[in-house]
Order: structure tokens, then sequence, then C-alpha cells
């Protein structure tokens, strides 16, 4: 394949923010970059009108009958709290019977439906929670919020706010991955993987200067800002995040929320 004709996706969000850093500038003989959201890239991707995308977790296991490949240690994950992936519930957790889903992360709403049937054995009815729909507005028990909305929940509505990546650490004591550089079959990429690792590296390099550009457009601080940068997320998938990987691909298959389950991931 010519890599001048590459088509890359990543995910709009702010947590890609330390992912892109200058990634257009290097990607530069390579293709074009896209941004969007990760549900729509994910489409994109499987109907083959992206090559490499950054897609949730969820969406690489769906695709993973089609040959699909984890193509850089690139990636966004946590270990703990994550902060902007949060449950808001009116009711006791295990009171729940209504669950509204913000429509952004298909793997975030498979996570929190997971945790719901592992530790209260509850599989709330669900409903779509679109992105301009306020969650407060809902007809449902809880929420789910993710990306900069859940940063800032409304104030005296809700009677517990649970993160999402605490949970899951509480629950395995293992990191979760939210999202990867995936490609399709067909190149070789380690050109490519190479550009990604430069980008997230520099990315890191940069935080308080991505920090301080983000802020304020996000209703943000640039201290609070550069905390969720160093110490709610983490960019790379070494051997421990594979472990949480792995888990999140069993206990989606143990509980029938993954459609296509694979025996195992690869390497």
């Amino acid at each position: 394949m010519d890599l001048s004709t590459l088509r890359i996706g990543a995910v709009s969000y702010l947590n890609t923010r330390p992912l892109v850093f200058g990634l257009r500038e290097r990607l530069e003989g390579f293709g074009t970059l896209t941004l969007n959201l990760p549900s729509r890239l994910a489409d994109e991707l499987a109907a083959g009108e992206l090559d490499v995308a950054l897609i949730p977790s969820i969406e690489y296991f769906q695709g993973l009958d089609q040959g699909y490949r984890v193509l850089s240690d690139a990636a966004i994950t946590c270990r703990g709290p994550v902060w902007s992936v949060r449950l808001l519930s009116r009711v006791p957790i295990d009171r729940i019977r209504t669950l509204a889903l913000d429509v952004g992360s298909r793997t975030s709403a498979a996570l929190v439906q997971l945790l719901l049937r592992r530790t209260h054995g509850i599989a709330p009815t669900t409903v779509p929670l679109g992105m301009e729909q306020l969650p407060e507005a809902a007809e449902a028990d809880a929420v789910l919020l993710i990306g900069d909305r859940a940063m800032h929940p409304p104030a005296g509505v809700y009677r517990e706010i649970i993160d999402l990546g605490q949970w899951w650490h509480e629950v395995t004591g293992l990191p979760f991955v939210f999202a990867m550089w995936v490609a399709r079959p067909g190149f070789d990429g380690r050109e490519l993987s190479a550009a990604l690792r430069s980008a997230r590296d520099a990315g890191l390099r940069h935080l308080p200067e991505i920090a301080a550009k983000e802020a304020g457009p996000h209703g943000l601080t640039v201290p609070d800002l550069l905390r969720y940068f160093e110490h709610h997320l983490h960019f790379s998938l070494g051997p421990d995040q594979r472990a949480g990987l792995w888990a999140y691909h069993q206990g989606l298959i143990e509980t029938g929320l993954l459609t296509k389950p694979t025996a195992r991931l690869p390497d």
C-alpha cells in the first residue's frame, strides 16, 4: 500500500490531545488525518473508509475477525480515577432500573453495564443520551457521562457519582484501556507506528502547553487540566494495560455484552 494514501482518524475529545500533538506534520507523506467521534471512527474503519484509527477498545474486539491489529503502544488508559467517565445516579446503585448512556462512547457504555452486572447483579433498561441532551433531563434513574461534560456534573441532582476508572480498578486491580491506534489489514505500518509514538512522546513533553491552550475552551483551569493529563490518564499500552484489556474482553463475553467473542487477543 502507498503510505501517502493512508486515511487516518483520531478521536476529537480532549483526552486525545497529547496523542495527536503535531501529528498532522508528522503524517506528511503518510496520508490524511481527520478528527471525529469515537463511534463514527469505528464505523468508518469497519467500512474501509479509514485505514488506521484511534478507536474504542470494544470496537477493536468487534473487528478482530476482520484482521484488526493494534498498531502502536500509544493509547488512552487509566489506572484508577479517570475523571472524564462517570456514572451519576439518583438512586442507590443497586436500585438502578433505567440507565441513560452517552452515545459518544460504546466502550464506556459496555463498561458500566459490565460493572453493574458483576458487582450488583443488575441489568438496567438502557436509553440513549444525545450529545446535546442535558443529562438531568434524561428520564432515567442514572446517567453515564463521558468526556468534558462528565468533569462538571450538575450539583444537587444525583445521589451518587462514581468514577468508572476507579470502579474498574477496585474490581479487577488492573488498568483500563479506553482507546488504541488500530489498523485494518493490508500494510506494514511500521513507519506509521513510529510517527504515532513520536507524536505521543512529544505531547507528553508539552503537556503544560497543551493544558494552557485547551483549559479555557473546556471550562477548566490550567492546573486541573494538567492534573488530568498527568495523573488521571496514561498514554502507553504496556503489559499491565494489555492484561486489563484482556480482562475487559473476557468480562464482556461472560456477561453477553460482546457479540463477536474471540478465543484470545493478538499479541
